[in-house]
């Protein structure tokens, strides 16, 4: 018979007969997982399936069926008697050797006589027989036959084990079988309290099995993972060594050769690095931008990208081959049919391989819909295509590039980049300068750095973008400005390039008190995440106030501020006045989106004489036009192209109010007369909506009270003020010449006259 030994590691189990320091079987309880043991038991489940017998719960007992064909081969005699033994096992398992069968008898002859001296009868021992007979015929038959082999068969049992089935299993083990109990519940103790039968093993870092863990979970993983490895096909022959080469967590550690790193076979050795902060506001930008020259100079391929990765183009995004899919399966093994790199067999494989775990992975995510992780998946794909020309022209194995995102990781797509390229021969380096920002890259590889010290810096510093190093002195003024504009109502000027509008309802005696105050004082105000919440005026005042015309045109005149433009006189924008950006406005949207690259870099865009982040924030201003459908006929008859043009031809006048613009402080302003029975055009329409979005205040002074604004507006457009008598053929004056009388309300408070 097989004796039980001590385990010397758990690879031991694995070992051949031949290999093994006797001739030895081996018998362990789990009582829970570690890291270790979850990974055994994993992989010595498999060998249980393709050689062995898994036991999920317990053996159930012989039914009718099973006794009846027993009794009738075998009879219902029995005999304490090895020969007798030995005779049944010949005629039930003929498959057996005379060895192995040999070696069971003995093992049952053993067992029985155990029974004895625990004083069971013979009638017990009887039962306990026919059980065992049955039991070896219906679920062991597949395994006798390998018994005491050079490769051992392995039974694992998952349950609470009852006082047969353990003598059972102590029979197979005697026998030449491998056998591991994952014990559940405490009433092993009580069959073997001295442990003669099993041993208990008693790894580092063991805990209770974990709720949801069970052998059914276990297979279903294994089927998940065959699944995968169907779509992954040739599998590559290196994989990722990520960080753990690395001497000390810091960023330098990425100007080691690649060739000191290791030397292991199936390797490549790459670092996924984030680091949030910087160490010195001084010597920041000097220090990264030596660390680039310093990768260059050793001819390492370098990709960098500031402010975020670009979105794909539309016609990236149309390059992608996809169909309809059913399943998360079917759109990863679809969709990684576009990677294509013929010049490395193996880096495609490897491509591939990262493609299909993170489309997988994501199936799994909470709200993640087909639609949206074959976007997701897109987007990926678009990416890979785009910098796989600059990240693996002429790569050979072990070299390995650096891709670095300069600034905040900001969107999941992007997040999920990172984590692919991370998978390749890429060094991937995240690094955010702010500590104010965000981000949301996460991986269980990521090594994250962070430094004491937060600064502002856009670009990273390399051939394309000069350096630029701070004095000690204009770093105190930063650190100084930090403190004093942070969340302290003090605003630095142009401290912000993002707004939001919102429109105040107010009463018409409002108007005045708020018309010249700045933004910063009217209620709603805020700052937040770096967004300013604007409120803004949008009227329609109706009538005159006691059909007094005169004191009309002084209130009228008293609003008149060096930030406002005064329209007398409807339309102030012609349908068949000139317009350069018409003939190319259909070329500046695709699918519902402004194509703003495109836009800033074409012949006749306008608005690059403005400041950088008010030209991104009048294009976002245009994308809100066009995606809340403000204006009649958008996406229906072509009128989102009239938008186009109208939004990106704004008067001069226009503009240099724009370009000052501050949101913290007072914005551009807008008085609109219409005596007549005129309307407002289209153009006329657009324009004000714009205008609106953008953060003007705009009075619309109607003495008609005429519908002559509501025309082109899918929704009620501006408040309205219902102040007086109905006035016509009104003529507006020059309002240089009108004298006021009084003061503005607004002036009043602070005891100063118009």
């Amino acid at each position: 018979m097989f004796q039980q030994v001590a385990l010397e590691k758990l690879e031991d189990y694995f070992r051949p007969l031949s290999e093994r320091r006797e001739r030895c079987v081996y018998f362990y309880r789990f009582t829970g997982l570690s890291p270790e043991a979850a990974g055994f038991i994993r992989r010595y489940y498999e060998a249980a399936l393709r050689g062995g017998v898994v036991i999920d719960g317990r053996l159930p007992n012989p039914d009718a069926g099973q006794l009846a064909y027993f009794s009738e081969i075998m009879g219902m005699d029995f005999q304490m008697d090895r020969a007798f033994l030995s005779a049944k096992l010949g005629k039930w398992l003929p498959r057996m050797s005379a060895g192995q069968r040999e070696a069971v008898v003995s093992a049952i002859f053993y067992t029985f006589e155990d029974m004895l001296r625990r004083g069971k009868n013979e009638n017990i021992l009887k039962n306990a027989y026919i059980k065992y007979m049955c039991w070896l015929y219906y679920k062991f038959e597949r395994i006798v036959n390998q018994l005491g082999g050079e490769v051992l068969p392995k039974i694992l049992y998952d349950g609470e084990v009852s006082y047969y089935e353990l003598q059972l299993l102590t029979v197979l083990s005697k026998a030449g079988a491998d056998i591991v109990v994952l014990e559940r519940g405490s009433g092993y103790h009580q069959l073997d309290p001295a442990s003669e039968y099993s041993r208990l093993y008693q790894g580092e870092g063991l805990a209770g099995f974990p709720p949801q863990f069970s052998l059914k979970g276990l297979q279903a993983e294994l089927t998940r993972e065959a699944n995968r490895q169907r779509l992954y096909g040739p599998l590559p022959k290196v994989e990722a060594c990520t960080n753990a080469w690395m001497k000390k967590p810091e960023l330098s550690e990425a100007l080691t050769p690649v060739g000191a790193r290791g030397s292991g076979e199936g390797f490549f050795y790459n670092c996924f690095l984030a680091q949030y902060g910087v160490s010195d506001k001084l010597t920041f930008s000097g220090d990264l931008f030596a660390f680039y020259k310093r990768l260059t100079g050793e001819k390492r391929r370098v990709c960098v990208v500031s402010g975020g990765i670009p979105i794909p183009a539309p016609e990236e995004i149309a390059a992608i081959q996809r169909k309809n899919y059913a399943n998360v399966e079917q759109l990863a093994g679809g969709l990684a049919q576009n990677i294509r790199f013929p010049a490395d067999a193996e880096l495609q494989r490897l491509m591939v391989k990262a493609f299909v775990d993170l489309v997988l992975d994501g199936g799994g995510q909470p709200g993640n819909t087909l639609p949206k992780m074959t976007n997701q998946a897109v987007y990926l794909l678009c990416w890979l295509r785009r910098y796989q020309k600059e990240l693996f022209a002429g790569w050979k194995l072990p070299e390995v590039s650096v891709f670095i995102l300069f600034g905040r990781c900001a969107t999941d797509p992007e997040a999920r980049f990172l984590r692919l390229l991370a998978r390749l021969p890429v060094d991937v380096l995240l690094i955010q300068p702010s500590l104010n920002e965000g981000g949301c890259l996460r991986d269980e590889n990521l090594l994250e750095l962070r430094r004491e010290n937060s600064l502002a810096v856009k670009e990273f510093p390399s051939e394309n973008t000069q350096a630029r190093v701070s004095t000690a002195a204009y770093q105190a003024e930063r650190d100084l400005d930090d403190l004093m504009y942070q969340d302290s109502g003090l605003y630095r000027n142009q401290q912000y390039a993002k707004a939001e509008t919102v429109i105040l309802r107010t009463m018409y005696e409002e108007i005045g008190l708020l018309w010249d105050q700045e933004l910063k004082y009217r209620p709603t105000f805020q700052t937040a995440n770096g967004v300013v919440t604007i409120p803004v005026l949008l009227e329609k005042v109706c009538g005159v106030k006691d059909g007094q015309t005169a004191q009309y045109w002084q209130e009228i005149k008293k609003l008149i501020t060096p930030d406002t433009l005064v329209v007398s006189g409807l339309p102030w924008l012609k349908p068949l006045e000139g317009n350069p950006i018409k003939p190319y406005a259909t070329q500046f949207l695709h699918n519902g989106k402004l194509l703003k690259s495109k836009i800033k870099g074409h012949k006749a865009y306008p608005y690059g004489i403005l400041r950088g982040e008010m030209q991104d924030y009048l294009l976002d201003k245009l994308q809100l036009l066009l995606d809340r459908r403000l204006i009649a006929g958008t996406y229906q008859n072509g009128t989102e192209y009239t938008a186009v043009a109208v939004a990106l031809n704004l008067k001069k006048e226009l503009l240099r109010l724009i370009q000052k613009f501050d949101f913290t402080r007072k914005n551009p302003k807008l008085i609109v007369i219409n005596t007549a029975e005129e309307v407002l055009s289209l153009e006329d329409s657009i324009q004000f909506a714009f205008l609106n979005l953008v953060g003007f205040d705009i009075l619309f002074f109607v003495p008609t009270g005429y519908q002559c604004i509501e025309r082109y507006f899918t929704q009620p457009f501006a408040n309205e003020q219902q102040i007086g008598e109905y006035l016509y053929d009104l003529a507006p004056p020059d309002f240089n010449t009108v004298q006021t009388r009084g003061r503005n309300p607004i002036r009043k408070l602070f005891g100063r006259s118009n």
